[in-house]
Order: C-alpha cells, then sequence, then structure tokens
C-alpha cells in the first residue's frame, strides 16, 4: 500500500518538478554564480516534495490552497514580528480598519522575544483606564492564548464594537500570578500634545506626547508661543508608541538646524531615503530634557535618538523599545497581500534602533522620591495652615475648632483642583514621578550652564 502511494506521489511529483525547474532556470538566469541558482532550484524542489508528501500520506484529506496559505503565513511569521501573509479575510479587514471607524482598547503592541507585548496604552483611552501598562505581556485575549499568534492577529481580535467588553489576561513583572484586566472598547479620540507648567519652576515648559499624530508639530508650535518665556523644555515621550514619520522628523526639525535626523535604508536603493534638517525656524539654544521608557517606540525612538545623536537634549529614563523597522502592503492578485517589512531606520550616527532601542544618557527607574514637608521651612501660608491644625488639637473651643476645619477643607479643594488640572503639575506631583524629578533637576542644571554661556 505504501510502495503504491509512493508510486503515486512520483509521478505526481513530475509536474510540480517542472515548475520548480522553471524557477530555477529563472533564478539562475538572475544570478551571477551557478551554484546560487541550484541551491534554490533544490530549495524549490523539496518544497514541492514534502507539500506532495502531505497530500497523499497525511492521515486526513487536505486542501493544498490551505497548505500553502498556512506555509505562507509561517514563512512570513518567520521573516520578522512585523511581516505578515494576509489571506482573503484578513486583507480585507485591513482595508476596513483603515477606511472605516472601529472600536479599540487604545494600546499598542509588538512582539518581544516571540511574546505580544504592550508597548504603550495611550493617554485617555480605554485601556489606560483599566489599568494596562507599558510591558505587560498579553497572555490571553478572551479565552483565546496569544502563543503563536501574530500581531495582526491579536490586533483583529482586540478591536470591536465600540461599547463591547474584552478581557485581557496579563503577566506583569513583580506580580505573583497573571491579572485579568475587562476592558470597554470605545472610539479612540486622543490628543497628542500635553503642555503643562510645573508650579514654582517659572520657564520650564513641560511638554507630554501621547503619540504623533498629524496636530504634533503644530501643537508644539502653538505651545511655544503660548509660553515665550520658556527656557528649558521637559520632552515626555514615556509610553508613546509611535506614529507618523513625518510629525518626528518635523518635531526633530524644529530644535536641529541641519543634517540628516534619520535616514531610512532598504534593500532596495528606491527605499534609501533621508529626511534632513532645515536651518528656518529653528531652536538651538533652549535646553532639552528628554525622557524615555519601554513604552515608547517607533517615531518617538527616531525623537529621542536624533536629538541624542545630535546632542541637543538630554535623554533620561529607562531604555526604549526597539522597533525601527518600515513595513509596506503588497498585494497578491485582488484579494491577498503581504506586509512586508522593506526597510529599517537609521539614527544620524548610523545606528539602527531596530531591537536595540535608545539608551538614556541618565538611567532613572519609575518610582517615588520621599518628599517630606520641614516645618522650619514651610512658606508663609502653609506655615499659617499648620499652625492653625496645632492649635486646634489643644484649643476645645468649637468657634476655633470649626474654623480651623473650614480652612483645611478649602485648602484641600484648592490642593485637589492643582493636582487634577491639566496646566499645572505641583511640587508633590513631582515627587510622585522620580524620572520627571530627575529630569527638572538636571533641565534646570543646564538652564544655568547656558546662563553661564551668555
Amino acid at each position: 500500500m505504501i510502495q503504491k502511494s509512493r508510486k503515486i506521489i512520483a509521478a505526481g511529483l513530475f509536474s510540480t518538478l517542472t515548475a520548480a525547474y522553471l524557477f530555477g532556470s529563472f533564478a539562475q538566469a538572475k544570478e551571477s554564480g551557478e551554484s546560487s541558482a541550484k541551491t534554490k532550484l533544490e530549495a524549490y524542489i523539496k518544497f514541492t516534495q514534502i507539500l506532495n508528501i502531505i497530500e497523499h500520506e497525511y492521515v486526513d484529506d487536505v486542501n493544498t490552497t490551505t497548505l500553502i496559505d498556512k506555509a505562507l503565513k509561517g514563512l512570513m511569521t518567520n521573516l520578522d514580528a512585523h511581516s505578515a501573509y494576509m489571506d482573503k479575510k484578513s486583507y480585507k479587514d485591513l482595508t476596513v480598519q483603515t477606511k472605516g471607524e472601529f472600536g479599540g482598547l487604545g494600546i499598542s503592541v509588538g512582539m518581544k522575544e516571540g511574546a505580544l507585548t504592550v508597548i504603550a496604552p495611550i493617554e485617555g483611552t480605554p485601556a489606560m483606564k483599566a489599568g494596562v501598562k507599558a510591558g505587560d505581556i498579553i497572555l490571553k485575549i478572551d479565552d483565546k492564548v496569544t502563543l503563536g499568534m501574530n500581531i495582526d492577529e491579536a490586533v483583529k481580535l482586540m478591536r470591536g464594537k465600540p461599547g463591547t467588553d474584552i478581557v485581557l489576561t496579563v503577566v506583569r513583572k513583580n506580580e505573583p500570578k497573571p491579572l485579568k484586566i475587562k476592558i470597554t472598547r470605545d472610539i479612540i479620540k486622543i490628543d497628542s500634545v500635553y503642555p503643562k507648567t510645573i508650579e514654582g519652576e517659572k520657564g520650564i515648559l513641560y511638554l507630554h506626547i501621547s503619540s504623533f499624530d498629524q496636530k504634533v508639530v503644530k501643537s508644539v508650535q502653538k505651545a511655544l508661543a503660548d509660553h515665550n518665556d520658556t527656557k528649558g523644555i521637559i520632552l515626555d515621550l514615556r509610553n508613546n508608541p509611535g506614529g507618523l514619520l513625518d510629525q518626528a522628523t518635523g518635531l526633530v526639525d524644529m530644535f536641529v538646524p541641519k543634517g540628516v535626523i534619520v535616514s531610512q535604508r532598504g534593500r532596495d536603493s528606491k527605499e534609501n531615503i533621508e529626511y534632513k534638517a532645515h536651518a528656518e525656524n529653528t531652536d538651538t539654544k533652549t535646553p532639552i530634557v528628554t525622557l524615555v521608557n519601554g513604552g515608547s517606540a517607533s517615531a518617538s525612538e527616531i525623537v529621542s535618538g536624533a536629538l541624542q545623536d545630535f546632542n541637543r537634549s538630554v535623554i533620561v529614563g529607562e531604555k526604549t523599545f526597539g522597533k525601527g523597522s518600515v513595513q509596506i502592503v503588497i498585494p497578491v492578485g485582488k484579494e491577498e497581500a503581504l506586509k512586508l517589512t522593506i526597510a529599517r531606520y537609521y539614527l544620524p550616527s548610523g545606528r539602527t534602533i531596530q531591537n536595540k532601542g535608545v539608551t538614556p544618557d541618565i538611567i532613572v527607574h519609575p518610582g517615588k522620591i520621599k518628599y517630606v514637608k520641614d516645618a522650619m521651612f514651610l512658606k508663609e501660608k502653609d506655615l499659617k495652615e499648620h499652625l492653625k491644625t496645632e492649635l486646634a488639637k489643644i484649643d476645645d473651643n468649637a468657634t476655633a475648632k470649626q474654623q480651623c476645619e473650614t480652612n483645611t477643607t478649602v485648602t484641600s479643594k484648592e490642593n485637589n483642583n492643582t493636582i487634577g488640572g491639566p496646566k499645572v503639575i505641583t511640587e508633590k506631583m513631582l515627587y510622585e514621578d522620580a524620572q520627571l524629578k530627575s529630569g527638572v533637576d538636571i533641565l534646570k542644571a543646564l538652564i544655568i550652564t547656558q546662563k553661564g554661556k551668555q
């Protein structure tokens, strides 16, 4: 029986070997050496031989088209984490996602060492509100395990009708067991630039850029125009998953007068592109400190890496994610396509960020700094409130107690408004964020140094 099947296989191979030979001949015409063409021919023959064996020997009847599709998916997945083969359904879903409106979670994901990893939740989105954090490894999406799943499949599962719920099971560093996070999908509408001032630090402008959408450069320009007394800038790119390349290069161009900001290089020379800075309307004097972490990826890595290479900013925080490749979608026929990595980004110094990331000039891990207010050094207003509170502890007079309680309540309300407000970062908030506090201290030193030069 087996011998008979093998005869059938041998006969069936004749046509596929002929096809492989034609492919090999074509390759031979293209290659300069005979050995290279021969190797290709042998590889084509091996593939068709294995395909025919599976068709005739496998325990279940299998469809050749299905086999080829699975082989292509495996092939693309093994190239890199961002390349993919899209069958009819996947290609249609991509068209809907790029042209239509859909519900999402507000997170950017990537593959890190084979695991589906959260690059960053975007500020103000359902994912951030639910407690998703940069670095979380997504183990399950609802009841589907992500092991072996590519990025496109995962994103497709997470997107859905606004108002519907999804449960992510995540593995988080320092947590004893996986966490289940319930998130309600919504239309993702975000602001990209959040300008703020810092209490008690006149002249320091804090710019948090959550992602690089099409309004980043204009929004930063407006923020600088609104704060024309700015002496130093904190550029916060933490948990920024990237976005539009022209906005990233445009932002760097605002602070760098000349040179290549980033270059794109691929196998085909047509894909080799350089994005250069221009001298017009360039601020070369205002000191900048840029904050990054493991959630900073793609466009935010280009900005931080370029500013670092041009010695235009001190980079503070933790090593970035390391996503620096370029993908395009190539249609195959009318209903299928390949998403293929065709180039990588290179920073001004020539280094790549792909799988390497940007290492900060000064490493600062997230955390809090102990905040102690010494009563001997309290400001006049705070000292009065402190003394009233102390007086209430020893004074039985009801009026004094009531007056003290009233004053305490008012002060608390004012503080809450300051903390919750979108415009000001208080001193106490600084101490809650060790990376930001370090960034501000470094920037103050740079401002003093700049003053000395003038």
